[in-house]
């Protein structure tokens, strides 16, 4: 049995999920992927029974070529931005099934009310259903007219058993330094300039030892803080960053808006005290007020340094229940539960 997946940029996360599949089923992998960004340059190892194809070297005769000489059980499409993938799923829609991810809020403007009016005539013609990470982006599926049994939920997960193994040894490790810890792109709708002057202002006003840990690269790069306690440590790949995780504490990210923030769950899962503006998707199912970190306003840099103030003043033991709290918050997503979804839905489409 093949699986057909019309991707776009390739994540470590979703090559965990698939590794998982074809472990746990007998099937055939093939995914069409477009190219890496230049900010997120992943090295992979592709299974046996996975085979990538670049989305660059097939125009669209190439494209039904390749689905024609296949023939997949299933097509998964990231999303409808991509003209080629719509194509193909418009043309196998009702002969297989055909579903399309999403990670769009329902934020009510003139657009999306637009796309709401016309899916009939568009994306409910491209697919059978949607794929949607959380609550977040069901509420947008049903305004687009999927029904429940429609929608399909928890389509992005971390690499939970890896990060699990980070748990357990944080736990045998026992305190932790007192830093924070940033992971991800060098832009600005990140929050990083916000994460960086809150830091700063709390430093000088505290005169604390808490550190501030940033992993990432991108366009804001050279134009980074450096500022005693705050470490810039560049792009690091996922099976290096486990020294990073095991001497920090608290895992912080600031966006202005993120549809949902897979490094949430990852953190969650390796049992870190979550901070998260209220702009993060993924933080409406990994994060509890109280319980194991904090929410605060995006693109507010006072309320990121309340709930920073919060963390850098409280006691080592309420982290620590903090973060077994994550961590059995992330169980609710995982690879394995990914591929049981997805194996479902073709069994039903076989039938």
């Amino acid at each position: 049995m093949k699986i057909l997946f019309l991707y776009t940029e390739l994540a470590d996360y979703f090559m965990a999920s698939v590794h998982q599949l074809v472990k746990d089923y007998e099937v055939e992998v093939h995914i069409v992927r477009w190219p890496l960004k230049a900010e997120a340059p992943f090295v992979f190892q592709f299974p046996e029974r996975v085979k990538v194809y670049e989305r660059q070297k097939l125009d669209q005769e190439g494209m039904f070529e390749l689905v024609e000489a296949l023939q997949p059980a299933a097509i998964i499409s990231s999303g409808w931005m991509d003209k080629g993938y719509v194509s193909v799923c418009k043309n196998f829609k009702g002969k297989i099934p055909v579903i399309g991810s999403m990670d769009n809020h329902w934020l009510g403007s003139a657009k999306q009310h637009l796309a709401r009016l016309v899916s009939p005539f568009t994306i409910r013609r491209y697919f059978d259903y949607l794929w949607v990470p959380g609550k977040p982006q069901e509420l947008y599926a049903r305004k687009l007219g999927f029904d429940s049994s429609s929608i399909l939920k928890g389509f992005y997960s971390a690499d939970t058993r890896w990060f699990d193994s980070i748990y357990q040894q944080k736990k045998k490790k026992g305190k932790q330094l007192k830093r924070f810890l940033y992971v991800g792109r060098y832009i600005r709708h990140k929050g990083i300039f916000e994460l960086w002057a809150a830091f700063e202002e709390l430093q000088k006003e505290l005169e604390t030892d808490w550190e501030l840990c940033c992993l990432g690269t991108g366009a804001e790069w050279e134009n980074r803080r450096e500022y005693p306690g705050i470490q810039h440590i560049g792009f690091v790949q996922p099976q290096e960053i486990a020294p990073y995780l095991l001497e920090s504490s608290v895992f912080v990210l600031a966006s202005h808006f993120e549809p949902w923030g897979v490094v949430v769950h990852e953190m969650a899962a390796a049992g870190f005290p979550l901070l998260c503006s209220r702009a993060v998707g993924a933080a409406s199912q990994f994060l509890e007020e109280g319980k194991n970190g904090f929410f605060f306003e995006p693109a507010d840099k006072d309320s990121l340094k309340a709930a920073m103030r919060k963390v850098m003043e409280g006691e080592g033991e309420a982290l620590e229940r903090m973060g077994v709290h994550s961590h059995q918050l992330s169980k609710t997503i995982s690879p394995t539960q990914w591929s049981q979804t997805l194996m479902e839905v073709v069994e039903r489409g076989r039938k």
